[in-house]
């Protein structure tokens, strides 16, 4: 369903599990970036009523996700981190193409966003079936279902914003360039590590 082309290697849950304090300190921080991601589009599409709808209540749902990853830091004794670099996000970022005009800006903008999502998806599948807590696997699986869904909005509003760009074309291409980028990827105890 998500299209990826280099599957997660499971073993990445070894690491994961040897320090559950980064993760989810990480995971947190990723929560907080998604719903700020959210909203700086709704800053600058707010013309777009049909988007600002969706990505306000985004920004809503990943905020109670943080919330939610902090509560499981709190009942673990731990304490969240400083908010981590996502190397992963940033190398992403640079293949948002720029100077082909406000709309395909917003389009590799929600291309971007996609990614990010299909492969935290994918990630927190790896993590539900592979960790031996039971409450994390529960707690991954459930999120899991939720973040295809972010990812499915966000290629719904990139078809439906600009019919007039080959967004089918463009998306190969973002599958193509995170296979690259990941495969520098999973061996750090980080959703995108």
């Amino acid at each position: 369903m998500l299209g990826l082309k280099l599957p997660t290697d499971p073993r990445w849950v070894n690491i994961v599990e040897s320090n559950i304090s980064e993760i989810l300190t990480d995971h947190a921080w990723c929560e907080q970036k998604a719903a700020t991601n959210a909203i700086s589009i709704v800053v600058h599409n707010s013309e777009d009523p049909e988007l600002v709808t969706d990505m306000l209540d985004l920004a809503k749902e990943e905020i109670e996700h943080f919330e939610m990853v902090h509560e499981i830091i709190k009942e673990k004794g731990l304490v969240l981190g400083r908010e981590r670099k996502d190397s992963y996000v940033n190398e992403l970022a640079k293949f948002m193409q720029k100077g082909r005009g406000r709309k395909f800006s917003l389009v590799d903008r929600l291309l971007f966003s996609a990614m990010i999502e299909a492969r935290s998806c994918e990630r927190f599948k790896v993590l539900s079936e592979n960790i031996k807590d039971e409450k994390l696997s529960k707690f991954y699986h459930d999120l899991m279902v939720s973040e295809a869904g972010h990812y499915t909005m966000f290629l719904k509003h990139a078809r439906r914003v600009a019919p007039e760009i080959d967004v089918e074309k463009r998306w190969k291409e973002w599958l193509t360039f995170e296979a690259e980028v990941i495969s520098r990827y999973g061996k750090e105890e980080t959703i995108h590590g």
